[in-house]
């Protein structure tokens, strides 16, 4: 059963684009892209299940999250739109264009292959444990405690965003941990679906990330077969963070073109 996410949806004509975030992140990290992005065309960012305002519930499998973004299409009464995922989200989209190619005008895929990778986040998941058992009361609070297990300044404040204030005052994670945790296997996987998308699609790469290597290119063209490959020089994983305006650029490239 799909799940109501949650969503920000700007308006406008024409095919919408669709913003899909990755793991622990929500439509909240993408707001100064919408606000761009939004000159342009309609865009609808979302949060997951278990992520951002959407509800938590057991089940990270990529074809139950492809369930919830085609039901929001349906809700929506949108029948195409260019699909945009980082990192898990790239996954999630991937699987849609899959399982309804019809309803895809474009994919566009953020630093990550349709691949399975190994496990990265037990540091992670330690410390949101820590934060959400020590209760702080203030984001410095909350700072010293997930360091001590996440070392990276920039990988913490990424993981505050999922801070809220509670009722009791101290603040407290948004998110589903323990429905992240328990489907944490099934998000490592490969994209739900079977064969090629054979759309027009977009894969943009760090230049300092190792999630998308030119030895998993041949995989990911059986998948993609006319994906145009883009790398952002100086860029890592959270690339249209510390590249947004490359990033930025190279979406409009691509959607622009193919509406010419």
């Amino acid at each position: 059963m799909s799940v109501k996410l949650t969503y920000v949806d700007t308006g406008g004509e024409g095919p919408p684009l669709f913003v899909v975030h990755g793991l622990l992140g929500s439509a909240d990290n993408w707001r100064s892209h919408v606000k761009q992005w939004q000159e342009r065309r309609r865009v609808v960012a979302v949060d997951l299940r278990n992520h951002g305002r959407s509800p938590h519930v057991h089940g990270m499998s990529y074809g139950e999250m492809a369930h919830d973004l085609l039901a929001l299409m349906d809700r929506l009464g949108i029948e195409r739109a260019h699909l945009l995922g980082h990192s898990m989200g790239g996954k999630v989209v991937v699987t849609l264009a899959r399982m309804v190619p019809e309803r895809v005008a474009s994919l566009i895929v953020a630093d990550i292959a349709p691949q399975a990778y190994g496990h990265g986040h037990d540091a992670v998941f330690a410390g949101l444990r820590q934060l959400k058992a020590g209760r702080p009361a203030n984001r410095r609070e909350a700072d010293a405690l997930l360091a001590e297990h996440v070392e990276d300044r920039a990988t913490r404040l990424f993981l505050a965003t999922n801070l809220k204030r509670g009722e009791a005052g101290e603040l407290e994670l948004r998110i589903g941990l323990d429905q992240i945790e328990a489907g944490y296997e099934d998000i490592m996987q490969t994209p739900a679906g079977q064969g090629a998308f054979d759309g027009p699609a977009l894969v943009l790469r760090g230049g300092n990330s190792h999630y998308v290597t030119d030895d998993m290119l041949p995989a990911l063209r059986e998948v993609l077969p006319l994906a145009e490959i883009k790398t952002l020089e100086g860029a890592g994983h959270w690339l249209h963070a510390e590249q947004p305006d490359a990033f930025q650029a190279s979406v409009n490239d691509f959607l622009e073109a193919l509406e010419a």
